[in-house]
């Protein structure tokens, strides 16, 4: 692949277990020596044990992703959420109200550690947990717009990551036009899957909601990592809440929303776009791998990115989503 290009090259190489602790040093922590690095690849986070208190997690951005306002707004927008009793983990403001930090050449911030287990999605009860729960969140996203951070659109998840992928060499050549074509023809049913939603109702979205951002205790679900928050369709962070055939799917979709309409309302014009979204993030998922092949974390991580079967596998599945958006939308049971 020696076409390839990213915009990142080793953002991370300076970021020694001595840099972690001195940056929480440089805010009054005293660290104890308790070093775990915990599965992040976008950003660096870290789980730091502190004399005499509970272990603290720190979170490094990676350089140029985001503006400093943007991630100001992220804090913001969880900081919210929290003052509104909803079980999230926002940033600590440990100097004169400040959540955003800088030590030598990284931003980070700090979190109090927040104890879970991964969440067992089953049941029409703890769907429509969940659903309330996100539905308590929309309400509060709804107050207010983003201003500095993206909007999820055709353009942003789509067009702009396919452009990338096929202008900086990453699909094998002779498989190029075959992705070219598929993923265009793709693009093409997402515009008419929005077009049949209408004109959805945008507002700040946990953006990323799938299990893996959510920790179960005694007392619930807790969302965590909005580093993806970004302002759309309510949608987005329902639809990968859904696993399994058709009709269980539907089931769940039933619950979700039975939960989500107790404290928001529910445009159902918009279960045009779940395999739209869905088709989106298969195409910004590819774009994003290539975007970060320079960090050395990424080919450790994926190292069938480079191979053609991935690309074989993408082309497949893009034509089965093209095949899904043709169908009928999901249908709620009564």
């Amino acid at each position: 692949m020696d076409a390839m290009k990213t915009l990142d090259t080793k953002p991370f190489s300076g970021l020694t277990p001595d840099c972690v602790m001195n940056a929480l040093e440089s805010l009054g922590f005293c660290c104890d020596g308790r070093f775990l690095a915990l599965n992040s690849y976008e950003n660096r986070v870290y789980q730091v044990g502190i004399e005499d208190g509970p272990p603290l997690v720190a979170k490094f951005y990676r350089p140029r992703r985001w503006s400093e306002e943007a991630i100001l707004e992220e804090h913001g927008f969880v900081r919210e959420l929290a003052g509104h009793e909803l079980p999230v983990v926002p940033p600590l403001a440990i100097r004169e109200g400040q959540t955003l930090y800088q030590f030598e050449s990284f931003c980070f911030a700090v979190f109090p550690k927040q104890a879970g287990r991964a969440p067992e999605l089953h049941g029409c009860e703890t769907y429509q947990r969940m659903g309330r729960l996100i539905g308590r969140i929309h309400a509060v996203g709804g107050l207010q717009p983003y201003r500095a951070r993206p909007v999820l659109d055709i353009a942003t998840f789509g067009e702009e990551p396919l452009d990338y992928l096929l202008a900086n060499g990453f699909v094998p050549p002779d498989l190029t036009e075959a992705y070219r074509s598929v993923a265009i023809h793709a693009l093409e049913r997402v515009r008419l899957c929005f077009d049949r939603s209408g004109s959805p109702g945008m507002l700040r979205l946990h953006g990323d909601c799938y299990p893996g951002n959510i920790l179960w205790t005694d007392d619930g679900p807790h969302f965590v990592d909005f580093d993806d928050s970004r302002t759309g369709p309510a949608i987005q962070d329902l639809w990968m809440l859904l696993s399994g055939e058709r009709e269980e799917r539907e089931r769940q979709l039933s619950d979700l929303l039975a939960g989500y309409e107790c404290f928001n309302e529910f445009d159902r014009r918009e279960l045009h776009l779940i395999e739209a979204l869905r088709t989106l993030r298969l195409i910004h998922y590819s774009a994003w791998l290539a975007r970060r092949w320079d960090d050395p974390a990424f080919p450790a991580a994926f190292p069938w990115f480079s191979n053609a079967r991935y690309w074989q596998d993408r082309i497949l599945e893009l034509r089965e989503q093209i095949a899904l958006m043709d169908e009928p939308p999901l249908s709620l049971m009564p």
